[in-house]
Protein backbone atom coordinates (compact mmCIF):
# COMPACT_ATOMS: atom_id res chain seq x y z
CA UNK A 1 0.00 0.00 0.00
CA UNK A 2 2.70 2.43 0.43
CA UNK A 3 3.75 1.89 -2.81
CA UNK A 4 0.60 1.30 -5.00
CA UNK A 5 -1.37 4.59 -4.60
CA UNK A 6 1.81 6.14 -5.79
CA UNK A 7 1.27 4.39 -9.09
CA UNK A 8 -1.17 5.10 -12.31
CA UNK A 9 -3.41 2.43 -10.80
CA UNK A 10 -3.15 3.69 -7.51
CA UNK A 11 -4.39 7.15 -8.10
CA UNK A 12 -6.82 5.83 -10.63
CA UNK A 13 -8.12 3.73 -7.77
CA UNK A 14 -8.61 6.50 -5.22
CA UNK A 15 -10.12 8.36 -8.18
CA UNK A 16 -12.77 5.80 -8.38
CA UNK A 17 -13.33 5.13 -4.73
CA UNK A 18 -13.91 8.89 -3.81
CA UNK A 19 -16.30 9.33 -7.13
CA UNK A 20 -18.19 5.85 -5.77
CA UNK A 21 -18.25 7.48 -2.32
CA UNK A 22 -19.75 10.90 -2.86
CA UNK A 23 -22.43 9.33 -5.39
CA UNK A 24 -23.56 7.13 -2.40
CA UNK A 25 -23.18 10.04 0.49
CA UNK A 26 -25.66 11.60 -2.18
CA UNK A 27 -28.07 8.51 -2.06
CA UNK A 28 -28.15 8.26 1.89
CA UNK A 29 -28.99 11.50 2.57
CA UNK A 30 -26.26 14.08 1.34
CA UNK A 31 -27.52 16.98 -0.61
CA UNK A 32 -27.62 16.82 -4.39
CA UNK A 33 -24.74 16.87 -6.23
CA UNK A 34 -23.41 17.25 -3.46
CA UNK A 35 -22.29 14.21 -1.94
CA UNK A 36 -18.72 15.29 -1.27
CA UNK A 37 -17.88 19.11 -1.70
CA UNK A 38 -15.74 20.74 1.00
CA UNK A 39 -16.56 24.28 0.45
CA UNK A 40 -19.71 23.75 0.95
CA UNK A 41 -19.02 21.38 3.88
CA UNK A 42 -17.30 23.53 5.11
CA UNK A 43 -19.37 26.53 5.05
CA UNK A 44 -22.17 24.15 6.87
CA UNK A 45 -19.47 23.71 9.46
CA UNK A 46 -19.08 27.77 9.81
CA UNK A 47 -22.59 27.95 10.32
CA UNK A 48 -22.59 25.16 12.95
CA UNK A 49 -20.43 27.23 15.13
CA UNK A 50 -22.19 30.49 14.51
CA UNK A 51 -19.60 31.95 12.09
CA UNK A 52 -22.56 32.86 10.20
CA UNK A 53 -26.71 32.54 10.93
CA UNK A 54 -27.95 31.20 7.38
CA UNK A 55 -30.33 28.72 9.38
CA UNK A 56 -30.36 26.46 6.00
CA UNK A 57 -26.41 25.75 6.14
CA UNK A 58 -25.59 24.75 9.28
CA UNK A 59 -23.96 20.97 10.42
CA UNK A 60 -20.92 19.87 11.47
CA UNK A 61 -19.48 17.69 8.50
CA UNK A 62 -18.27 14.45 9.47
CA UNK A 63 -16.52 14.25 6.00
CA UNK A 64 -14.23 16.96 6.98
CA UNK A 65 -13.18 16.00 10.04
CA UNK A 66 -12.61 12.60 8.66
CA UNK A 67 -10.44 13.86 5.55
CA UNK A 68 -8.23 15.55 8.37
CA UNK A 69 -8.49 12.40 10.69
CA UNK A 70 -7.80 9.61 7.77
CA UNK A 71 -4.84 11.76 6.81
CA UNK A 72 -2.75 12.40 10.14
CA UNK A 73 -3.79 8.63 10.46
CA UNK A 74 -2.12 7.26 7.21
CA UNK A 75 1.00 9.85 7.89
CA UNK A 76 1.72 8.43 11.31
CA UNK A 77 1.75 4.87 10.09
CA UNK A 78 3.77 5.03 6.88
CA UNK A 79 6.13 7.68 9.01
CA UNK A 80 5.14 10.90 6.88
CA UNK A 81 3.53 13.13 9.54
CA UNK A 82 6.20 16.00 9.46
CA UNK A 83 5.02 19.16 11.33
CA UNK A 84 6.25 22.37 9.19
CA UNK A 85 4.96 25.84 8.55
CA UNK A 86 5.92 29.19 8.66
CA UNK A 87 5.49 29.57 4.68
CA UNK A 88 3.56 33.14 4.41
CA UNK A 89 0.63 31.92 6.86
CA UNK A 90 -0.89 35.23 6.48
CA UNK A 91 -1.05 35.42 2.48
CA UNK A 92 -2.55 32.23 2.34
CA UNK A 93 -5.16 32.71 5.17
CA UNK A 94 -6.11 35.39 2.64
CA UNK A 95 -6.19 32.97 -0.10
CA UNK A 96 -8.41 30.80 1.63
CA UNK A 97 -11.01 33.63 2.25
CA UNK A 98 -11.34 34.54 -1.19
CA UNK A 99 -11.17 30.79 -2.58
CA UNK A 100 -14.45 29.96 -0.28
CA UNK A 101 -15.49 33.29 -1.84
CA UNK A 102 -15.13 32.48 -4.94
CA UNK A 103 -16.32 28.84 -4.56
CA UNK A 104 -19.59 30.32 -2.91
CA UNK A 105 -20.25 32.79 -5.77
CA UNK A 106 -20.03 29.06 -7.79
CA UNK A 107 -21.66 27.24 -5.10
CA UNK A 108 -19.37 24.49 -5.07
CA UNK A 109 -15.42 23.59 -4.94
CA UNK A 110 -13.36 21.54 -7.74
CA UNK A 111 -14.82 18.47 -6.55
CA UNK A 112 -18.69 19.75 -6.42
CA UNK A 113 -18.01 21.04 -9.83
CA UNK A 114 -17.28 17.61 -11.11
CA UNK A 115 -19.92 15.97 -9.33
CA UNK A 116 -22.38 18.32 -10.54
CA UNK A 117 -21.21 17.54 -13.82
CA UNK A 118 -21.26 13.60 -12.77
CA UNK A 119 -24.91 14.56 -11.70
CA UNK A 120 -25.64 16.27 -14.83
CA UNK A 121 -25.69 20.25 -14.33
CA UNK A 122 -24.61 21.78 -17.14
CA UNK A 123 -23.48 24.81 -15.28
CA UNK A 124 -20.73 22.89 -13.70
CA UNK A 125 -18.71 23.67 -17.56
CA UNK A 126 -18.91 26.82 -16.99
CA UNK A 127 -17.41 26.50 -13.53
CA UNK A 128 -14.81 24.07 -14.79
CA UNK A 129 -13.85 26.15 -17.54
CA UNK A 130 -13.48 29.05 -14.83
CA UNK A 131 -11.30 26.89 -12.70
CA UNK A 132 -9.40 25.92 -15.46
CA UNK A 133 -8.82 29.43 -16.47
CA UNK A 134 -8.03 30.66 -12.84
CA UNK A 135 -5.66 27.89 -12.86
CA UNK A 136 -3.91 28.83 -15.97
CA UNK A 137 -3.21 32.37 -14.66
CA UNK A 138 -1.49 30.69 -11.50
CA UNK A 139 0.75 28.12 -13.38
CA UNK A 140 1.70 31.85 -15.58
CA UNK A 141 3.11 32.99 -12.13
CA UNK A 142 4.73 30.14 -11.17
CA UNK A 143 6.35 29.64 -14.64
CA UNK A 144 7.52 33.28 -13.57
CA UNK A 145 9.32 32.41 -9.90
CA UNK A 146 5.82 32.79 -7.67
CA UNK A 147 7.09 31.49 -4.62
CA UNK A 148 5.65 31.97 -1.14
CA UNK A 149 8.76 31.45 0.46
CA UNK A 150 9.94 27.58 2.15
CA UNK A 151 7.98 26.20 5.21
CA UNK A 152 10.06 24.77 8.13
CA UNK A 153 9.96 22.36 10.76
CA UNK A 154 7.98 22.65 13.88
CA UNK A 155 7.56 20.81 17.05
CA UNK A 156 5.82 17.89 16.87
CA UNK A 157 3.25 18.87 18.76
CA UNK A 158 2.37 21.43 16.30
CA UNK A 159 1.14 18.59 13.81
CA UNK A 160 -1.47 17.50 15.94
CA UNK A 161 -3.21 20.65 16.82
CA UNK A 162 -5.39 20.64 13.43
CA UNK A 163 -6.48 17.39 13.45
CA UNK A 164 -7.54 17.14 17.41
CA UNK A 165 -9.58 20.33 16.26
CA UNK A 166 -11.19 18.30 13.80
CA UNK A 167 -11.56 15.71 16.80
CA UNK A 168 -13.05 18.34 18.93
CA UNK A 169 -15.39 19.21 16.48
CA UNK A 170 -16.61 15.60 16.20
CA UNK A 171 -17.48 15.36 19.65
CA UNK A 172 -19.64 18.12 19.77
CA UNK A 173 -21.43 16.32 16.79
CA UNK A 174 -21.81 13.28 18.56
CA UNK A 175 -23.18 14.63 21.66
CA UNK A 176 -24.95 17.76 20.03
CA UNK A 177 -23.48 20.13 22.87
CA UNK A 178 -25.60 23.06 22.93
CA UNK A 179 -23.51 26.09 24.83
CA UNK A 180 -26.34 28.02 25.54
CA UNK A 181 -30.27 28.32 24.94
CA UNK A 182 -30.49 29.06 21.27
CA UNK A 183 -26.72 29.39 21.18
CA UNK A 184 -24.31 26.97 19.47
CA UNK A 185 -23.80 24.49 18.01
CA UNK A 186 -26.46 25.22 15.37
CA UNK A 187 -28.16 22.31 13.49
CA UNK A 188 -30.01 22.87 10.59
CA UNK A 189 -34.02 21.83 10.50
CA UNK A 190 -34.34 22.57 7.03
CA UNK A 191 -32.42 23.02 3.53
CA UNK A 192 -28.96 21.73 2.45
CA UNK A 193 -27.56 21.85 6.36
CA UNK A 194 -30.05 19.36 6.93
CA UNK A 195 -29.76 17.18 4.64
CA UNK A 196 -26.90 14.42 5.61
CA UNK A 197 -25.81 10.53 5.57
CA UNK A 198 -25.54 8.89 8.83
CA UNK A 199 -22.76 10.26 11.02
CA UNK A 200 -21.13 7.00 11.43
CA UNK A 201 -21.07 6.40 7.73
CA UNK A 202 -19.74 10.14 6.29
CA UNK A 203 -17.29 10.02 9.15
CA UNK A 204 -15.78 6.72 7.80
CA UNK A 205 -16.19 7.58 4.20
CA UNK A 206 -13.79 10.35 4.75
CA UNK A 207 -11.65 8.93 6.75
CA UNK A 208 -11.24 5.89 3.92
CA UNK A 209 -10.65 9.36 1.83
CA UNK A 210 -8.27 11.06 3.58
CA UNK A 211 -6.23 8.03 3.45
CA UNK A 212 -6.10 6.97 0.00
CA UNK A 213 -5.85 10.67 -0.81
CA UNK A 214 -2.90 10.91 1.44
CA UNK A 215 -1.26 8.17 -0.07
CA UNK A 216 -1.61 9.05 -4.13
CA UNK A 217 -1.63 12.59 -3.35
CA UNK A 218 -4.90 13.42 -4.70
CA UNK A 219 -5.49 16.65 -6.23
CA UNK A 220 -8.34 18.54 -8.29
CA UNK A 221 -6.09 21.43 -8.80
CA UNK A 222 -2.91 19.75 -8.77
CA UNK A 223 -4.18 17.57 -11.79
CA UNK A 224 -4.92 20.55 -14.19
CA UNK A 225 -1.83 22.29 -13.03
CA UNK A 226 0.51 19.29 -13.49
CA UNK A 227 -0.47 18.55 -17.12
CA UNK A 228 -0.43 22.32 -17.82
CA UNK A 229 2.85 22.99 -16.04
CA UNK A 230 4.59 19.68 -16.97
CA UNK A 231 2.62 17.66 -19.00
CA UNK A 232 2.08 15.23 -16.52
CA UNK A 233 -1.15 13.25 -16.29
CA UNK A 234 -0.56 11.11 -13.54
CA UNK A 235 -2.87 13.09 -11.23
CA UNK A 236 -5.63 13.74 -14.01
CA UNK A 237 -6.26 10.38 -14.28
CA UNK A 238 -7.41 9.62 -11.26
CA UNK A 239 -9.62 13.03 -11.41
CA UNK A 240 -10.87 11.71 -14.69
CA UNK A 241 -12.16 8.36 -13.08
CA UNK A 242 -13.70 10.09 -10.30
CA UNK A 243 -16.04 11.81 -12.73
CA UNK A 244 -16.72 8.37 -14.73
CA UNK A 245 -17.20 6.22 -10.98
CA UNK A 246 -19.72 9.27 -9.98
CA UNK A 247 -21.35 9.15 -13.65
CA UNK A 248 -21.90 5.46 -13.57
CA UNK A 249 -22.99 4.85 -9.74
CA UNK A 250 -25.66 8.27 -10.26
CA UNK A 251 -27.26 6.31 -13.59
CA UNK A 252 -27.90 3.24 -11.61
CA UNK A 253 -28.85 5.14 -8.18
CA UNK A 254 -31.47 7.20 -10.91
CA UNK A 255 -29.34 10.45 -9.35
CA UNK A 256 -28.56 11.63 -13.27
CA UNK A 257 -30.65 14.68 -14.27
CA UNK A 258 -28.95 16.24 -17.40
CA UNK A 259 -29.88 20.13 -18.03
CA UNK A 260 -28.74 23.87 -17.20
CA UNK A 261 -32.21 24.74 -15.28
CA UNK A 262 -33.72 24.08 -12.36
CA UNK A 263 -30.59 21.91 -10.88
CA UNK A 264 -29.82 21.80 -7.66
CA UNK A 265 -28.43 24.33 -5.55
CA UNK A 266 -26.77 25.73 -8.52
CA UNK A 267 -27.89 28.99 -10.38
CA UNK A 268 -27.36 29.68 -14.48
CA UNK A 269 -25.99 33.20 -14.04
CA UNK A 270 -22.92 31.95 -16.10
CA UNK A 271 -20.49 35.22 -16.00
CA UNK A 272 -20.09 34.95 -12.30
CA UNK A 273 -19.90 30.54 -12.33
CA UNK A 274 -16.83 30.99 -14.55
CA UNK A 275 -15.56 33.87 -12.58
CA UNK A 276 -16.15 32.62 -9.26
CA UNK A 277 -14.53 29.35 -10.29
CA UNK A 278 -11.76 31.77 -11.84
CA UNK A 279 -11.33 33.09 -8.82
CA UNK A 280 -10.54 29.94 -6.92
CA UNK A 281 -8.82 28.67 -9.40
CA UNK A 282 -6.11 31.01 -8.91
CA UNK A 283 -6.41 30.87 -5.27
CA UNK A 284 -5.60 27.52 -4.76
CA UNK A 285 -2.06 27.21 -7.05
CA UNK A 286 -0.80 30.20 -5.25
CA UNK A 287 -1.89 28.26 -2.05
CA UNK A 288 -0.35 24.78 -3.61
CA UNK A 289 -3.57 22.83 -3.33
CA UNK A 290 -7.29 22.58 -3.87
CA UNK A 291 -9.12 22.75 -0.58
CA UNK A 292 -9.61 18.82 -0.47
CA UNK A 293 -5.94 18.70 -0.59
CA UNK A 294 -5.17 21.68 1.75
CA UNK A 295 -7.27 19.52 4.38
CA UNK A 296 -4.83 16.38 3.87
CA UNK A 297 -1.63 18.05 4.02
CA UNK A 298 -2.96 19.87 7.53
CA UNK A 299 -3.77 16.06 8.99
CA UNK A 300 0.02 15.53 7.44
CA UNK A 301 1.24 18.68 9.84
CA UNK A 302 1.18 21.18 7.43
CA UNK A 303 0.55 24.22 9.47
CA UNK A 304 0.50 26.44 6.13
CA UNK A 305 -2.65 24.38 5.15
CA UNK A 306 -4.25 24.20 8.19
CA UNK A 307 -4.55 27.96 8.09
CA UNK A 308 -5.41 27.67 4.47
CA UNK A 309 -8.52 25.60 5.93
CA UNK A 310 -9.00 27.87 8.47
CA UNK A 311 -9.23 30.83 5.88
CA UNK A 312 -11.53 28.92 3.80
CA UNK A 313 -13.72 28.54 6.83
CA UNK A 314 -13.88 32.21 7.94
CA UNK A 315 -14.37 33.02 4.32
CA UNK A 316 -17.38 31.34 4.65
CA UNK A 317 -18.88 33.12 7.28
CA UNK A 318 -17.92 36.05 5.77
CA UNK A 319 -19.55 35.60 2.39
CA UNK A 320 -22.82 34.82 4.57
CA UNK A 321 -22.70 37.60 6.72
CA UNK A 322 -22.54 40.34 3.59
CA UNK A 323 -24.21 38.88 0.85
CA UNK A 324 -21.61 37.54 -1.10
CA UNK A 325 -22.69 33.78 -1.27
CA UNK A 326 -24.88 33.06 -4.16
CA UNK A 327 -28.18 30.85 -3.63
CA UNK A 328 -30.09 29.04 -6.38
CA UNK A 329 -32.28 32.35 -7.24
CA UNK A 330 -28.95 33.75 -8.64
CA UNK A 331 -25.89 35.88 -7.71
CA UNK A 332 -26.14 37.90 -4.32
CA UNK A 333 -25.89 41.86 -4.23
CA UNK A 334 -22.47 41.90 -3.54
CA UNK A 335 -20.60 38.89 -4.27
CA UNK A 336 -19.14 40.16 -8.09
CA UNK A 337 -17.66 42.84 -6.08
CA UNK A 338 -16.15 40.27 -3.83
CA UNK A 339 -14.67 38.54 -6.92
CA UNK A 340 -13.27 41.30 -8.30
CA UNK A 341 -11.67 42.01 -5.58
CA UNK A 342 -10.08 38.74 -4.56
CA UNK A 343 -9.09 38.60 -8.53
CA UNK A 344 -7.16 41.73 -7.81
CA UNK A 345 -5.87 41.05 -4.31
CA UNK A 346 -4.76 36.96 -6.21
CA UNK A 347 -2.95 39.00 -8.99
CA UNK A 348 -1.00 41.80 -6.51
CA UNK A 349 0.33 38.06 -4.77
CA UNK A 350 0.93 36.52 -8.12
CA UNK A 351 3.29 39.62 -9.23
CA UNK A 352 4.79 40.35 -6.08
CA UNK A 353 5.91 37.11 -4.32
CA UNK A 354 8.50 36.11 -6.98
CA UNK A 355 11.81 35.27 -6.62
CA UNK A 356 12.78 36.92 -9.46
CA UNK A 357 12.22 40.56 -8.16
CA UNK A 358 14.13 39.49 -5.12
CA UNK A 359 17.58 39.04 -7.25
Amino acid sequence: MSEFFASRKGIILAGGIIGILASLLQYLGNPPNMGICVACMERDIAGAIGLHRADIVQYIRPEIIGFVLGAFLSSLIFREHKPRGGSAPMIRFFLGIFAMIGALVFLGCPWRALLRLAGGDGNAIVGILGLTTGIIGGVTFLKNGYNLGRSHSQKSLSGWIFPALMLGLFLMLVFRIEFYAGGPIFFSVKGPGAMHAPIWISITAGILIGVVAQRSRFCTMGAIRDVLLIRDYHLISGVGTLLIAAFGLNMILGQFHPGFEGQPIAHTDHVWNFLGMTLSGLAFVLAGGCPGRQLFLAGEGDMDAGIFALGMIIGAGIAHNFALASSPKGVAAFGPAAVITGLIFCLIIGFTMRDKMNT
